[in-house]
């Protein structure tokens, strides 16, 4: 079976591989939707990644984003605006919302999923670290929690695949051939 996806993300990538699935990644290169309601600004985004690279047999596309106070916060642009998104989620929780396409032979599948993250409260040197570190820059929300940004989190309640950047059970859900299973949803 021909899988590819739609994403230039190593995480989606890694996750992927520890699957047992090959696959093929094709970057789409679109231009995302900002500044909408959460889920269909994920979603539709999602749809727009799977339909740019679209061909025979399965592919794949996700978009992630950190969801504070009912707004997409998106990438921080800098610094500046990476550590403000610290200090409004310090102490605080907020959701990792992801919305993910699946098309198998051009069939489409979505789905949503929602993960509530409970950050720590910061300090001023953790978040200093945190922003001097680097590896807020090109997240959702700031942050990455497979690394250091996993010294952030007090309590994940749901996917922590979701918040790595590609919700795996819903992934098996849409499309459980990818792991040998039969036709989806």
């Amino acid at each position: 079976m021909n899988v590819v996806l739609a994403s230039g993300s190593p995480q989606r990538s890694e996750l992927l591989r520890k699957l047992g699935i090959d696959f093929e990644v094709v970057i789409p290169g679109i231009e995302e939707l900002t500044g909408g309601e959460p889920e269909v600004e994920v979603l539709e985004n999602a749809r727009r990644k799977a339909r740019t690279v679209e061909r025979d047999g399965v592919v794949i596309a996700c978009d992630t984003d950190v969801v504070l106070d009912g707004r997409a916060l998106g990438k921080p642009a800098d610094r500046g605006e990476a550590r403000e998104y610290l200090d409004r989620m310090s102490g605080r929780a907020h959701v990792v919302m992801s919305g993910l396409v699946v098309l198998v032979d051009g069939e489409e599948r979505s789905g949503l999923e929602s993960t509530t993250v409970l950050f720590k409260q910061l300090s001023e040197a953790e978040k200093e670290r945190y922003v001097r570190f680097g590896e807020w820059r090109g997240r959702s929300g700031g942050y990455a929690i497979q690394t250091l940004g996993s010294t952030l989190v007090e309590r994940v309640e749901g996917s922590v695949s979701n918040v790595v950047g590609l919700p795996v059970g819903l992934l098996v859900e849409l499309a459980p051939e990818l792991l040998g299973g039969g036709s989806g949803a």
